[in-house]
C-alpha cells in the first residue's frame, strides 16, 4: 500500500481503465487518490491458475464506455507477456493518450518488476 501511495503520476488522466477482473482492484486503489471515472476492460487470457486459456487475448463484452480523445491509464495487476495490455491498447484506438500501469511487471508505471510476486488480495 506504501507503494501505492508513493507512486508519482507525471500525466493528468481522464479516466482509469482497468483490465477485467486482475486490474479491478488496483485501479479502485488508484482511484483513491486520483478520483477520476473508472472502467472496465473485460478482456480474458489466463485461467485462475495463471496458466494460458486461449492463444490470444479475449474481448469478453464489447467496450461500451466513451475512451475517444481521453488520457486514460490502463491497469492491470501484473504484466507478464504484455499480451492483454496491447490487446486492450488496440481496442482503445482513438484515445489521446494511453499510460499503463501494473502492480508486477513492466508498464509506464509499475510497483514491482519481479518473477515471483503474491497479490495481497488473493486468497
Amino acid at each position: 500500500m506504501q507503494r501505492f501511495r508513493e507512486i508519482e503520476f507525471l500525466e493528468t488522466f481522464d479516466m482509469i481503465v482497468a483490465i477485467a477482473n486482475g486490474g479491478i482492484i488496483p485501479a479502485a486503489i488508484i482511484n483513491q487518490r486520483l478520483n477520476i471515472e473508472i472502467q472496465l476492460l473485460k478482456i480474458n487470457l489466463r485461467d485462475p491458475l495463471q496458466k494460458p486459456k486461449y492463444d490470444t487475448p479475449k474481448l469478453i463484452s464489447p467496450v461500451d464506455f466513451d475512451y475517444r480523445d481521453k488520457t486514460i491509464l490502463l491497469v492491470e495487476d501484473r504484466v507478464k507477456t504484455g499480451a492483454t495490455v496491447q490487446f486492450a491498447i488496440g481496442l482503445l484506438q482513438g484515445a489521446k493518450q494511453i499510460k499503463t500501469f501494473a502492480v508486477n511487471g513492466k508498464a509506464d508505471y509499475s510497483l514491482y518488476d519481479e518473477t515471483c510476486f503474491k497479490f495481497p488480495w488473493i486468497i
